[in-house]
């Protein structure tokens, strides 16, 4: 089994025609769901929140494929998966809420390992059994404070959690309040 550092990857990754759009329905719908699974596992285990669509990103070419056969690398763009399929792909993912385009021009896209309702829930667990109901943090307590080690909240994409923070906000469950800049943001928790 092909590793990318301390990542398994699928036996998929080494089949030369997953790497491009297939045209028969069935199996572009099979590649699909492979591929979404495997961008959402990879991002969730790296803690990788941005892809870029025309930048690198390792899952995106394979060199094992590319150094196997000349005549199937120019029908596959050489172990890369073309433009039209990371486009397709990270598409699939945008629309079962899984992802998210930051940009009007689809370039770059906010990965969504949790959706952003399951983001909130973590966020209220992790207060929960924390003790820290009624009590007031800073984002970036929340991103790195010693209480978010080893969870998911960990580093977590600023723009995922202020999103999170701000449904529950929504509902009643916190309190946002403005700092003199970005990182000094308050959060007051609610019982």
């Amino acid at each position: 089994m092909q590793t990318l550092g301390n990542f398994k990857l699928p036996p998929f990754f080494n089949y030369p025609p997953y790497f491009t759009l297939q045209p028969v329905r069935d199996t572009r719908e099979k590649q699909v769901q492979l591929w979404k699974e495997l961008i959402l596992d990879y991002c969730k285990t790296q803690k990788i929140s941005v892809i870029g669509l025309e930048e690198e990103f390792p899952l995106f070419s394979n060199p094992a494929i590319e150094s196997k056969d000349l005549f199937i690398n120019l029908c596959i763009s050489a172990g890369s998966l073309t433009h039209e399929a990371r486009e397709a792909f990270l598409a699939a993912l945008v629309s079962e809420g899984r992802a998210e385009w930051l940009d009007k021009g689809h370039r770059k896209c906010l990965i969504l390992w949790h959706r952003i309702q399951d983001w909130a829930d973590i966020l209220l667990n992790f207060v929960k059994d924390n003790g820290l109901e009624d009590s007031v943090m800073t984002v970036e307590e929340i991103r790195s404070g010693p209480e978010s080690r080893g969870t998911d909240l960990q580093g977590v994409d600023r723009i995922i959690l202020m999103r999170a923070l701000k449904l529950l906000e929504h509902k009643g469950k916190l309190a946002i309040f403005k700092g003199t800049s970005a990182d000094d943001e308050g959060i007051k928790f609610s019982r």
